[in-house]
C-alpha cells in the first residue's frame, strides 16, 4: 500500500543530507505500530471505562470510538470543539474517513487520545468536564510501594559528592522513563526489564559528558534549561528530583517545564500532576520530602515555571512547531526532550537507518538539544555501526521497543 501524502508541514525544517525516509504507518499487522493501534488503544478504552464509573452516555461514547478505531473511518471533531480548526490544519481534513492504520502513525495515535478526551467528556459541559480519565491509574502509581523504595533511595544519595550525586539523578530521570502507564498495557508481562541480550549495551548511546558541559558550571546560577516532560508520576518525580539538584547546586538560574494542557497517551505530565508529584514528595521522609520543600519554593518563586502549549499536544514534529515555541526554545542554554514520543517528534516519526546521526535530523531545532529516552518505538538514529550490529546480533527485535534500552544524545 502507498504511503498516503502527509499533512503540508510534516517536517518541512528537517535538511538531512539523505532523502527523508518514509514515514512510520501503521498498516503492517505484526508491526508495533499496527498493535498500538489494534490491540493497545482498545486496552486503553476498557482501563478507562473500569477506573472511572462514567455514565451510560459516556460509555457509548467509548464503545464507540472503539469500533471506529478498529472497523471504521477517522472522523472530524465536533464542529463546536474548541480545537477544531487547529486539528483541521494538522490534518483531520486531509485523513476524514480514512482507516486509522493508513495514516501516518504518530497522528493516529495522537488523534486517539484527543478523541478519547470527547468520549469521556473532558471538554463538556456537563459533570465530566475536566475529569482526566487516567488521573486513577496516575494516582495509584505515584502512591505505590514501589515509589516509596524509590523515594527512600535518596537517603543513599545524600551522602555522595555533586558531582556523582548529578550523574545518578541523570540516570534515575533516564531509567525514569520506564514508569509508562501505556506502556505497560503492551508489554509481555513475563518480560524482564533488565534483559538486554549479551554484548549489547543497556546504554546504546550516551553523550551524558556533552550534555554535562552544555550547563553552567555549578554555582553560576544562570542559564535557562527546557525541560519538555514526558510521564507523570514516577517518572517525573525523577525528572524533579534532578530539576532541584540543577536549581539548588547554581547550574542553572530557571527552569522552563513543559507538560501538556491537557491528558495525553495515558500517562502524559498536566500540569496537576506536576502539583501531585511536589506534594507527594513533601509528604515524604527523609531526603525526599526537602526535595518536595525546594521544589515547591522554586515554583513560588519562579525559578521553576510550569509551560503548557497546544503544539505539545501535536500530531506533528518538532520540526513544524511554531515560532513562538521556537523561539523559547532558541533562548534557553540547552533543550531536554524527555520520554519515546518526545524523541519520535524531535527527529521524525520515520523508519531511519539506526546509524543516521542524531546531529543531522536534529539541524533544524533552533538551540541546543538533549534527548533522554528509553526505547519503546521502533525509531532510533545515532547509533555507531558496532552498537547496532551488537543489538541485532541478540536476534531480539524487542530492543527498539521493550524498554530494556535507552540513550543519551547531545547536538550542540
Amino acid at each position: 500500500m502507498p504511503e498516503p501524502a502527509p499533512p503540508p508541514r510534516y517536517g518541512a525544517r528537517m535538511t538531512p543530507r539523505a532523502p527523508l525516509p518514509p514515514v512510520l504507518l501503521g498498516d503492517e499487522p505484526g508491526s508495533f505500530p499496527y498493535s498500538v493501534l489494534a490491540e493497545r488503544h482498545p486496552a486503553i478504552i476498557r482501563q478507562v471505562a473500569e477506573d472511572t464509573p462514567y455514565d451510560p452516555e459516556r460509555r457509548r461514547a467509548l464503545d464507540a470510538l472503539l469500533e471506529e478505531c478498529l472497523h471504521g473511518g477517522i472522523a472530524p471533531l465536533p464542529a463546536d470543539a474548541p480545537d477544531h480548526d487547529r486539528w483541521a490544519a494538522w490534518g483531520t481534513d486531509e485523513y476524514r474517513g480514512r482507516s486509522w492504520f493508513e495514516v501516518p502513525w504518530l497522528w493516529s495515535e495522537s488523534y486517539f487520545y484527543r478523541r478519547l478526551l470527547d468520549a469521556t467528556g473532558w471538554y463538556g459541559p456537563g459533570p465530566w468536564q475536566g475529569v482526566d480519565p487516567f488521573r486513577p491509574a496516575k494516582l495509584a502509581e505515584l502512591h505505590a510501594p514501589e515509589t516509596d523504595a524509590e523515594l527512600a533511595a535518596l537517603d543513599r544519595l545524600a551522602g555522595l559528592p555533586a558531582g556523582r550525586r548529578a550523574a545518578a539523578l541523570l540516570h534515575g530521570s533516564l531509567w525514569g522513563n520506564r514508569a509508562d502507564l501505556g506502556f505497560r498495557l503492551s508489554t509481555a508481562s513475563g518480560a524482564a526489564a533488565g534483559t538486554t541480550g549479551a554484548g549489547a549495551p543497556p546504554l546504546v548511546a550516551d553523550d551524558s559528558e556533552r550534555l554535562w558541559s552544555l550547563l553552567p558550571p555549578p554555582g553560576a546560577g544562570t542559564g535557562t534549561l527546557c525541560l519538555v516532560a514526558d510521564n507523570a508520576g514516577r517518572e517525573l518525580v525523577p525528572d524533579l528530583l534532578l530539576v532541584d539538584h540543577l536549581l539548588t547546586h547554581g547550574h542553572l538560574g530557571r527552569v522552563l517545564l513543559h507538560v501538556k494542557p491537557h491528558p495525553y497517551y495515558v500517562s502524559d505530565a498536566t500540569s496537576a500532576d506536576v502539583l501531585d508529584a511536589v506534594r507527594r514528595l513533601a509528604g515524604a521522609t527523609g531526603a525526599a520530602a526537602g526535595y518536595g520543600r525546594r521544589l515547591g519554593s522554586a515554583l513560588a518563586d519562579g525559578r521553576l515555571t510550569v509551560r503548557v502549549h497546544p503544539f505539545s499536544c501535536a500530531p506533528l514534529p518538532y520540526a513544524d512547531a511554531p515560532e513562538d515555541l521556537r523561539a523559547e526554545f532558541a533562548a534557553a542554554t540547552l533543550t531536554v526532550f524527555k520520554g519515546d514520543l518526545n524523541y519520535r517528534r524531535l527527529v521524525g516519526d520515520r523508519r531511519w537507518p539506526p546509524t543516521t546521526p542524531f546531529a543531522d535530523v536534529t539541524a533544524y531545532f533552533p538551540g541546543p538539544v538533549a534527548a533522554l529516552r528509553t526505547l519503546k518505538s521502533d525509531v532510533i538514529t545515532g547509533l555507531d555501526p558496532a552498537t547496532e550490529a551488537a543489538l541485532d546480533a541478540t536476534g531480539r527485535q524487542r530492543w527498539r521497543t521493550g524498554g530494556t534500552h535507552a540513550l543519551i544524545q547531545v547536538r550542540a
